[in-house]
């Protein structure tokens, strides 16, 4: 699984790096060395818009945990915040999304875990790893998004009543990070960016194809701070060797 990660591009690095043709100015979302979820995270999709009907591609932010539209409450996101490849386009959670609501969410690089036993005079502990392109670049993380109404809220037209929430896909691990932990997030190449995110594409085989193997390249792993372990801790200074 992917449970927590790493995303720190600013809005404007990430405008130019995936082609963004409109970023809302207000929104934003902070750097952080330790997503985790529920926090607020930059996605990359694209929507017609209301008035033009033109497809444009938007840098927005999703709160990480999808709520299908489903759901009668909200609380389930927290737990949706991974979608297996295997099965995503099966899921009645995942199913809608998979066919018409498809994201990119961009990082740095992710977390994973190894349990470290007890030793004498030490307790058992969680070692984290840091997980990210051997290149430094940043990981299209394939994801998928939604929209839930509150009913709480009577004004359609208020912010607050639409929460957009999303989830990362993700699969077998391979190269460095199956050492680490069978499963991992699946990134996209830039060459499948287009096809991905266009909402018109909707044959679930082809999308399929889309997502049969991770990316090219190598990955980097290195063991970092268990600080990481608290999700209270973030700064550059997580990723410090261990």
């Amino acid at each position: 699984m992917c449970g927590r990660y790493v995303s720190t591009r600013s809005p404007e690095d990430l405008t130019d790096l995936f082609g963004v043709t409109r970023r809302d100015a207000d929104p934003v979302v902070p750097p952080s060395w330790n997503v985790a979820p529920t926090d607020p995270v930059w996605a990359v999709l694209e929507r017609a818009d209301r008035e033009s009907g033109v497809l444009e591609r938007q840098l927005r932010p999703l709160r990480w945990g999808l709520v299908p539209s489903w759901s009668k409450a909200p609380t389930g996101g927290a737990r949706m915040i991974n979608a297996r490849v295997e099965t995503v386009e099966e899921k009645p959670a995942y199913r809608r999304a998979f066919a018409k609501r498809r994201c990119l969410l961009p990082a740095d690089g992710f977390y994973e875990w190894q349990p470290v036993a007890a030793t004498d005079g030490a307790k058992a502990y969680k070692q984290p790893y840091f997980i990210r392109p051997e290149d430094g670049g940043v990981m299209a993380m394939a994801g998928l998004y939604e929209f839930w109404r509150d009913p709480a809220v009577a004004d359609a037209d208020d912010p607050a009543a639409w929460w957009a929430t999303c989830t990362v896909i993700t699969t077998e691990a391979t190269d460095a990070a199956g050492r680490v932990h069978p499963r991992m997030p699946l990134a996209l190449a830039p060459a499948d960016f287009d096809t991905w995110l266009d909402p018109a594409h909707q044959d679930p085989h082809a999308l399929r194809a889309l997502l049969a193997t991770p990316s090219g390249g190598r990955l980097d792993v290195r063991a970092v701070s268990t600080a990481v372990n608290n999700v209270r801790n973030n700064g550059p200074e997580l990723l410090v060797d261990a």
